[in-house]
């Protein structure tokens, strides 16, 4: 008897932390057709404006870290001495989530 891999992949995630991973993602992306989309299906589903709020900041910060990183490498290959702090207080290299 073998296991349907496809039906095991669709339910590793699913309910609330499916559709705030797909609310972050539009939001890191800045996709307003995607979120706007994405919201009504959250607040139908029982997400609450506050959890949603949570993950648009997550995203927000991992987008803002991820810029400032860039930055930070684009100023050091043109030799500028200027360097910007990430958001986590993190060197570039590690995670701005923790």
């Amino acid at each position: 008897m073998g296991t349907d891999k496809n039906a095991v992949k669709e339910h590793v995630l699913e309910g609330k932390a499916d559709h705030l991973i797909a609310i972050s993602a539009a939001a890191a992306a800045n996709c307003i057709p995607c979120f706007e989309y994405l919201y009504e299906k959250a607040v139908t589903s029982g997400i609450s404006a506050e959890e949603i709020k949570r993950a648009t900041d997550i995203a927000g910060q991992v987008k803002k870290g991820a810029h400032i990183a860039i930055s930070n490498s684009i100023d050091e290959l043109i030799g500028s001495k200027e360097c910007r702090s990430l958001p986590c207080k993190q060197a570039a290299p590690q995670s701005c989530c923790e």
